[in-house]
């Protein structure tokens, strides 16, 4: 313990970002100490976001139950930052400012897991009635929040500086963190000197994940318009059929990932919906893909939105038809966590215990999901994106026997321990605000 003490307090030195925590073992049982005390109306919290799922930027009774809540704390809140919003502040006298961010969006689809407390909220999606379920952990994210918020004001006496709470909307569409940014988050308010935010997996329950460099990829949404002519689906020779166009495209673009992409890097080039047509007996005069781009690379980004646009205008050509309108709809660049913050957490979190704590070091490659956490990042705030556990051993192990996949983030079926996942999440965000608001 010692020894990680002194380590701690070196790589803060030399990286210049605050001072250690004096006893971070004596730091989480304090904290572990506030989730007890807090716990029933964090789980009552919990319940009620995972029933009553809000889509992005739709997120108005969301907002308004944290921004109660931290209210409640004392904390100087403002809402409607970037549409939904909140952004809520804490001064504990001199020190740094340190940012901790959830999510408030829901995400179009239905809940199958058989909860009691399962949602069956519907909304407006594109035009179209959609359920709507808390399906990426985001509910867990909530409950985490407001329960690090907790542990930090009880521990006030033991830190020094200004927190920063916000709630960022819309994440699943990956234009809320900019939403933000636009509104004036960081001019209105102060600009971080850190910023932390942790998201819940389908691995174990009382697991941390700290990767260093590059955590999440490149995320690219794009849409493609093929245009023919449309006609009697017997006479194909009077058309031109732009389904025969999406359909070479679909499976020539993957050309771009074979044989033009560097095998060894990482890319992936989805089409994830084919809309064109009626019925069998009509051709269309249009069809309209979408498709989701990923990658780690900046090199490798723009190497598949080239590909992308030059599949589409080859596969157009093909068919004599005119060049096909290829729209980039919205995207987001990987997050990267900050090389000496994030080895100096890991070892904060280790040194702590109560959880079991892996590094990944920047070599080891990053997760395909995107995040948009990187808009801060990019903003320059050095900051560490954690990764939690979310399914108990038991759990893991009866899938394991089945022969199964654990349900995923974004499965309908995703239905993590969200008491040992709301428990680490509250650890981890704690112990990393106080890592750097502590003085020596």
């Amino acid at each position: 313990m010692t020894m990680i003490r002194l380590l701690l307090t070196g790589c803060a030195m030399m990286a210049g970002i605050g001072a250690a925590s004096a006893d971070p073992a004596s730091d989480r049982a304090t904290i572990d100490a506030q989730i007890e005390k807090n716990y029933a109306g964090l789980d009552a919290l919990y319940r009620d976001i995972h029933t009553h799922p809000e889509l992005g930027t739709q997120e108005t009774r969301t907002a308004a139950l944290l921004a109660g809540r931290m209210k409640a704390l004392g904390f100087t809140v403002t809402e409607k930052v970037g549409g939904t919003g909140v952004v809520a502040i804490y001064r504990n006298g001199a020190g740094p400012t340190v940012m901790v961010r959830t999510e408030l969006d829901g995400l179009p689809m239905e809940e199958k897991t058989g909860l009691p407390y399962a949602s069956r909220e519907q909304a407006q999606f594109e035009g179209k009635t959609s359920f709507v379920a808390q399906s990426c952990g985001h509910d867990v994210h909530m409950a985490a929040w407001v329960g690090t918020a907790q542990a930090l004001l009880a521990m006030k006496g033991q830190w020094k500086g200004t927190l920063m709470f916000i709630a960022q909307p819309a994440e699943e569409t990956l234009v809320g963190a900019k939403a933000m940014l636009d509104a004036g988050l960081f001019t209105r308010f102060a600009k971080p000197d850190y910023g932390f935010a942790a998201h819940v997996g389908s691995g174990e329950a009382g697991t941390v994940l700290v990767k260093d460099g590059v955590t999440s990829s490149n995320s690219d949404s794009l849409q493609v318009t093929f245009k023919g002519r449309g006609g009697h689906g017997s006479m194909p020779s009077a058309t031109i059929d732009p389904i025969v166009m999406g359909a070479h495209f679909v499976t020539d673009v993957q050309s771009v990932i074979s044989r033009q992409k560097d095998a060894n890097a990482f890319g992936v080039v989805t089409v994830g919906a084919f809309q064109a047509g009626t019925v069998g007996n009509i051709i269309p005069d249009t069809a309209v893909l979408k498709l989701s781009l990923r990658s780690f690379d900046k090199d490798v980004r723009q190497l598949l939105l080239d590909g992308v646009k030059r599949t589409a205008d080859a596969s157009a050509a093909m068919s004599m038809a005119p060049a096909p309108e290829v729209k980039w709809l919205h995207g987001t660049a990987a997050v990267i966590n900050d090389h000496a913050l994030a080895e100096r957490a890991a070892a904060a979190l280790k040194a702590a215990g109560g959880d079991r704590v892996t590094y990944l070091p920047a070599t080891a490659p990053g997760w395909s999901a995107s995040e948009d956490w990187s808009a801060f990042v990019d903003a320059g705030v050095p900051s560490v994106y954690f990764t939690i556990g979310g399914y108990d051993a038991a759990t893991l192990a009866a899938y394991k026997a089945k022969g199964e996949a654990v349900p995923s983030n974004h499965s309908p079926f995703f239905a993590p321990d969200h008491d040992k996942a709301i428990r680490t999440g509250i650890r981890t965000l704690s112990l990393a605000v106080l890592m750097v608001t502590q003085a020596k």
